[in-house]
């Protein structure tokens, strides 16, 4: 076994370890979502607002360990391992992060929630800028349109601008956190920016090729 994984696996069983430890302290119904001003306004019963996000990391790790076995370009996927092994190390923290936050919400505290997530968004988007400016050819990691796949040239063009627009997403995203109730529309403008761009360029990019 990896070390990332190893680690992965240690960040996981604590987040349960967490969660049978504090389940006794947790109220009936825990609040489990908040809505752009940081406002409360979703809850679950108290085993799924301890155990859901674990369960869903333990997913979304599994999937993650699929993922460089079954795909038909698995050979790129060991090129960049590195990076992607680093994505999932990243998300597994940012993950866990939240479900902590959430707790210490459940237990008491009160802060502003979209703030405190702000800069796990913003390290996050400039990873995956990394990421993608080192990923190659492959289904199922980067920016996989029509025109990347079909194209090793218009691949590289797309995640070249690709991993420079999410590292500029990062900045914009943690300049949310002198903007209060506004923060997340920091995170969520230019993701969808970013998302959108890339497809329309890599289009025109395949046209120009």
């Amino acid at each position: 076994m990896r070390k990332t994984e190893t680690f992965i696996i240690a960040v996981i069983l604590l987040s349960f370890a967490v969660g049978i430890y504090l389940y006794p302290s947790m109220p009936a119904s825990m609040a489990s979502h908040w809505n752009a001003q940081g406002e409360v306004n979703g809850y679950m019963p108290k085993f799924w607002g301890l155990f859901l996000m674990p369960i869903i990391s333990v997913g979304l790790f599994l999937l993650f360990l699929v993922i460089p076995g079954i795909d038909p370009m698995k050979e790129n996927i060991a090129k960049f391992r590195g990076y992607f092994d680093g994505f999932i190390t990243l998300l597994m923290l940012f993950l866990f992060y939240i479900y902590l936050l959430t707790i210490y919400w459940n237990l008491g505290a009160r802060f502003d929630f979209i703030v405190a997530i702000v800069p796990a968004f913003s390290v996050l988007f400039y990873y995956m800028g990394i990421l993608v400016e080192h990923a190659k050819r492959n289904w199922f990691i980067g920016i996989r349109t029509p025109w990347t796949l079909s194209s090793e040239k218009v691949w590289d063009a797309t995640h070249k601008i690709g991993g420079k627009l999410f590292k500029i997403a990062a900045v914009v995203a943690l300049l949310g956190l002198f903007f209060g109730k506004y923060a997340i529309w920091f995170v969520i403008a230019p993701a969808l920016f970013v998302a959108i761009y890339t497809i329309v360029y890599s289009y025109f990019e395949w046209r120009k090729r």
